[in-house]
């Protein structure tokens, strides 16, 4: 998984997902290609006991159609390694 925004999408618009059929119309409809087949893979495979399991990936499933709503979230996705790379060897040698 990948690591999810510690701030709302910035547009204003972010589709229901309040139960997990919206969550599932959004994965298909606004989520990234593959999301939806991942979220029933993951889902299919964790204990529906395990009710702190099923929040996990149901939130982090969320916060991925909400990232993509998110314009900085998208430009961070965007930027190559090296450039990441080149960011940290900076702020570690500003130290």
């Amino acid at each position: 998984m990948t690591a999810q925004p510690d701030h709302p999408a910035r547009t204003g618009f972010a589709p229901p997902m309040r139960t997990l059929a919206e969550l599932r119309d959004a994965l298909g409809s606004w989520g990234f290609p593959g999301d939806l087949q991942a979220f029933e893979e993951e889902l299919s495979a964790a204990d529906l006991d395990n009710l702190t399991r099923v929040r996990e990936i149901t939130q982090a499933y969320r916060h991925r159609v909400l990232l993509r709503y998110d314009a900085q979230g998208m430009a961070a996705l965007a930027r190559s390694t090296e450039d990441v790379a080149a960011e940290l060897r900076r702020k570690l040698t500003d130290r």
